[in-house]
């Protein structure tokens, strides 16, 4: 009996797309290698913050040293802030004085001041006429009854100009002191140009001697965060060696290094923030009442949201940089043997 020859039909099963991706992505694929590289850096975070625990001693003075560091500049930053905010309240002191001509009527006066307040540079222009100003003099003064007898009034009418920004550069306030001088309605300008000059210089010499301050500051506090990278970096010398002989990189040494300066910092940061706030909340109530005395209505200014989040970021970069810069010398002079 003849055998029928039986063939059988083989079918093409096309494979599924995600076979194919791992078929050519023998690794994984971009979201898996980024897990990855996540749960690295969270586990190097962790140990680091652990290991940051295991000697409180040392993490609390390096953090407490660095916290005052940074306190202190942060500190006079706010002062600096607080006497520029002062300063802008005393812009009445710098305003002109400008004592029109005898013959120069109240009407007259008032067109010269309405001329004057279409210059951009001018805030503010107040009209204090013949009158009022008699009436001025006679209760100041204490000549009342000697001035009573007078048949005209000797005094003339006076401009009180406020320029804008007049704590600015003094040179501009003599060009507009001068633009004043030149009008014919105008006997003379008075300012007190000195003062000005004064207040400039010293506020200047503030910036300059808080400037110095902080770099001196900063750079303590690099030094600060480096010495105590660099101490653990040594008691962990044998850890390193051994990772560089089975084909460690520079790179993953030093990450978990870098994420202690970082902690460091940021925990410093928070705590020269809290130092400064409260520093500031015990001298308000005083500061309040002197202003009070003095009838103005200063108050303290306090770090807002954005100074906050640039302390906090800076003390962070800062701890960083200094782990950073340590390890870079230090593992390339740690060589194994």
């Amino acid at each position: 009996m003849k055998k029928r020859k039986q063939t059988r039909e083989v079918k093409y099963v096309k494979p599924a797309k995600q076979e194919i991706r791992q078929t050519k992505q023998a690794g994984g694929n971009f979201l898996d290698k980024l897990y990855a590289y996540r749960d690295a850096h969270v586990n190097v975070f962790v140990s680091s913050l652990i290991r940051l625990a295991d000697s409180p001693f040392n993490t609390i003075m390096t953090i407490a040293v660095l916290s005052i560091a940074i306190a202190l500049a942060a500190g006079f930053q706010l002062v600096v802030s607080n006497m520029e905010a002062l300063t802008a309240n005393l812009e009445n002191s710098t305003q002109f004085t400008i004592f029109l001509k005898d013959n120069v009527s109240d009407a007259r006066a008032a067109k010269v001041a309405e001329s004057f307040r279409q210059n951009p540079a001018i805030l503010q222009v107040n009209v204090i006429g013949k009158d009022q100003a008699l009436e001025e003099f006679k209760h100041y003064s204490g000549f009342g009854d000697a001035i009573g007898i007078l048949k005209t009034n000797p005094l003339p009418v006076v401009l009180q100009v406020m320029p804008k920004n007049s704590l600015g550069d003094k040179n501009q306030l003599e060009e507009l002191r001068q633009e004043f001088q030149q009008d014919e309605n105008v006997d003379t300008v008075d300012m007190d140009m000195l003062w000005v000059e004064r207040l400039q210089s010293i506020m200047g010499l503030v910036h300059s001697g808080l400037t110095m301050l902080k770099f001196v500051l900063l750079v303590s506090a690099l030094f600060i965060a480096g010495n105590t990278i660099r101490l653990e970096l040594h008691s962990r010398r044998e850890e390193v060696i051994i990772a560089k002989l089975v084909g460690a990189t520079n790179g993953f040494i030093q990450r978990p290094f870098i994420y202690s300066g970082f902690l460091m910092g940021f925990i410093s940061g928070v705590i020269a923030w809290f130092i400064v706030t409260v520093m500031m909340f015990m001298m308000r109530q005083s500061v309040n009442e002197l202003s009070e005395l003095y009838g103005g209505d200063f108050h303290l200014v306090f770090f807002s949201f954005a100074d906050t989040f640039c302390l906090v970021f800076a003390s962070a970069a800062l701890g960083m940089l200094a782990s950073w810069s340590v390890l870079k010398y230090q593992l390339r002079h740690t060589i194994p043997e």
